[in-house]
């Protein structure tokens, strides 16, 4: 299970190093493969296992509603397979850097099963965002059972 945030900036050549933390998680329970795609604002990256996991579902799924379909479009046209290098890296394509609006500094997110890189600026615009109705906090831990 990934889980944490980590700030990290993204180099000349485009790559960005994976936090240890998520490295062992990924040498243990999967391969190094991660596949990078864009959802949410951001770039969602899922080791490999999960992104299979992820295509059976869809593939089980049957029709779908034209909506979903324009949505598999658009998250399928981001995938790209990033292998880690031996210095823990992983280099982010430049059409998932413009989707995800980043620069240089990054927010690197554990997401249970994924592991999100935002733009560390929209980062810090949801953090405020979420934080900002602390009502709204205590009924969402409540409601997950937190």
């Amino acid at each position: 299970m990934f889980a944490g945030r980590f700030e990290y900036a993204i180099d000349d050549k485009s790559r960005v190093s994976i936090p240890s933390k998520f490295r062992e998680v990924l040498s243990t329970n999967y391969d190094m493969r991660l596949i990078l795609t864009n959802l949410d604002g951001c770039i969602v990256a899922y080791p490999y296992q999960e992104w299979v996991n992820i295509q059976e579902r869809i593939s089980n799924l049957g029709t779908m509603k034209k909506e979903a379909r324009v949505f598999l479009r658009f998250y399928y046209s981001g995938v790209s397979e990033c292998p880690i290098d031996k210095l823990g890296r992983v280099l982010i394509p430049q059409s998932l850097k413009t989707y995800a609006n980043i620069k240089k500094n990054v927010a690197i997110i554990g997401m249970n099963r994924k592991i999100e890189i935002w733009a560390q600026e929209t980062w810090e615009e949801l953090v405020k965002k979420a934080t900002s109705d602390l009502e709204q906090m205590v009924d969402i831990v409540s409601e997950l059972g937190l």
